[in-house]
């Protein structure tokens, strides 16, 4: 039996079956993960080794080439380059390009273990190590903070507190903030008067570190319990790093206990004393807290200094109710903020894929809308409909209960192969269709000719359909990273043109048997193709057979010409971003 006659014997069961078609379908397309690009591995990592006070040179033979000689083991890696600063390398890592996602992780692993194991054999003052492989995290959503009146200092706080709000959203990996300065606490003193005194800048620097360390003091135990020493002196404040005691060779003859900017106003006529005084910090050098001068980066929404957070959501998650969600969040936030804290969108994913998804609505709209208008001229009102509803509409409501099981996501490579496949899908049910419509005309009983409209051209059918989807299979093969990018294009297209053709052979048939009407008595008899268009094309095609020769010879010309003038198309294999953004 074939599937064809499967289909209709069983009509019950296929009617069923496209029920759960058309229901499954819609609840996986709002399940299915909404995304603007595919996600995409970037394969470099980047290592990063401080050495303070070393030269370029030192650098290249006591650091670098000791971490390139070990990385150079791994047989994963494609190439190294290394940048040997004073005080700083840099080495920059790039893995094969067939190690895509669910294997690079496995890579970094690799990665950090080989630099793990020289770790230990570094010169002295050298490291620690930092390994960055997490460029391809894609952050979607952009905030800019702004506080009219507020310092850095309380614009970080703001930030910090709506980062802990936004990161608990559902849908939402991390939270990242940008333009945060970095704190430092000053110590301004002068030269001079440090060596007057006796006292270096690394004793103080040293005499800082201790003071302020935190260390295992012990317990006590008494009886049965054991009690915690908890030392204190610890800095909480610049106040109290200006109380530190500093020893040296000389005292301050007339130091004041409240005199501001002491380290200013004395001069070495006023040092007198004996050796080994102790020295208030405070006295001779002026404290106070600060940010990182010059700053290492600066943030500014419309030229007003802020902090920028930004968002990146989870893989394979719907960012449009993920977008929805943070701006519920977002609103009920800023009913706690305090007055002139101003919450601003830079760039928000969200947007972008729902307009994607509205544009390739209106595209699926407007293709059904044609087919139906060209099949309603060419063949008819009620052959539009069944080729529209089983060629089109069921074989994509198909295609996304599929790309649900799968895990392919909606996004602008997946959402490109279906607009592609539209064009072939109604190729199947076309052929079925009007094939079960000239059998009718000719007087044939209606089952029979469904199964036969259906069977007999079925195997020409699907090796048609498997040479379509396979004209997608290189991108799909590409170790490269391309085809890692781009790879849901032929599965999509596959996925959708194989559940065209399997419509073709039980939904159209059976849908042709209940909707197309019963052939009129008076045209049994004419000749479906004896139209002046028919006659016109066979008139055509004789001439190309008795003239086969020629006309081959013509073909094959044609295809020299187009091999020679490829070399003049411009060659991109993706259109430059249409973002008005830049970066």
């Amino acid at each position: 039996m074939s599937l064809a006659a499967f289909a209709i014997e069983k009509r019950a069961i296929t009617y069923f079956a496209l029920f759960l078609i058309g229901v499954g379908g819609i609840q996986s397309f709002f399940q299915l993960g909404w995304l603007e690009d595919p996600e995409y591995t970037v394969k470099t990592a980047q290592i990063v080794i401080p050495y303070p006070g070393a030269t370029a040179e030192e650098v290249e033979l006591e650091v670098t080439d000791l971490i390139e000689t070990k990385l150079q083991e791994m047989v994963e890696i494609k190439e190294i380059w290394s940048y040997s600063h004073p005080g700083r390398s840099v080495i920059k890592v790039e893995i094969l390009a067939r190690y895509w996602a669910d294997r690079l992780p496995q890579v970094w692993d690799v990665v950090r273990k080989k630099v793990r194991d020289v770790e230990g054999q570094l010169p002295p003052g050298a490291g620690p190590v930092a390994i960055d492989d997490d460029f391809g995290f894609v952050l979607g959503f952009l905030l800019a903070l702004t506080g009219d009146g507020f310092d850095y200092a309380e614009l970080e706080e703001v930030a910090k507190e709506l980062r802990k709000e936004l990161s608990v959203v559902p849908g939402v990996a991390r939270v990242d903030l940008w333009g945060v300065q970095d704190k430092r606490i000053y110590v301004d003193l002068a030269q001079s008067q440090l060596t007057a005194l006796g006292i270096t800048g690394e004793s103080i620097q040293r005499t800082l570190r201790l003071q302020n360390a935190v260390v295992d003091a012990g317990s006590i135990d008494v009886q049965d319990r054991r009690y915690r020493v908890a030392p204190t002196g610890a800095f909480s404040s610049p106040e109290e790093i200006a109380e530190v005691l500093i020893r040296g060779d000389s005292q301050l003859a007339r130091p004041g206990p409240d005199t501001e900017d002491a380290a200013a106003k004395i001069s070495p006529s006023e040092l007198v004393g004996t050796t080994g005084e102790l020295i208030r910090l405070g006295d001779i050098a002026r404290v106070r807290a600060g940010y990182i001068d010059p700053p290492t980066e600066l943030m500014f929404y419309d030229g007003v200094p802020s902090i920028a957070l930004a968002l990146a959501p989870l893989s394979g998650t719907n960012v449009v109710e993920v977008g929805r969600r943070l701006d519920e969040r977002i609103h009920e936030v800023l009913a706690r903020l305090p007055h002139g804290i101003e919450v601003h969108r830079i760039s928000w994913q969200s947007d972008l894929v729902r307009e994607s998804i509205r544009a390739f609505m209106i595209n699926l709209a407007q293709a059904v809308l044609i087919v139906l208008a060209v099949l309603w001229v060419t063949m008819g009102a009620r052959m539009g409909v069944i080729i529209g509803l089983s060629g089109l509409a069921l074989a994509i409501l198909g295609t996304f209960v599929v790309m649900a099981v799968v895990g392919i996501d909606l996004q602008r490579v997946s959402l490109g192969a279906l607009v592609i496949a539209m064009g072939m899908m109604v190729d199947n049910a076309i052929v079925v269709a009007d094939g079960i419509a000239v059998r009718l005309q000719r007087g044939v009983d209606r089952k029979q000719a469904a199964i036969e409209a259906a069977s007999q051209p079925a195997g020409p059918l699907l090796g048609a359909t498997l040479v379509a989807c396979m004209a997608f299979y290189p991108i799909f093969a590409s170790p490269e990273s391309t085809g890692e990018y781009a790879r849901s294009l032929f599965q999509v297209v596959a996925i959708s043109l194989l559940f065209s053709w399997l419509l073709s052979q039980t939904a159209t048939p059976l849908l042709c048997m209940q909707l197309l009407p019963a052939p009129d008595p008076d045209q049994q008899a004419a000749d479906p193709y004896g139209g002046r268009f028919f006659q016109g094309f066979r008139a055509l095609l004789h001439a190309a057979i008795r003239r086969r020769v020629l006309f081959l010879v013509s073909m094959l010309g044609l295809l020299v010409l187009s091999l020679w003038g490829f070399r003049f198309v411009p060659q991109l294999f993706f259109p430059d971003s249409s973002r008005l953004q830049l970066m």
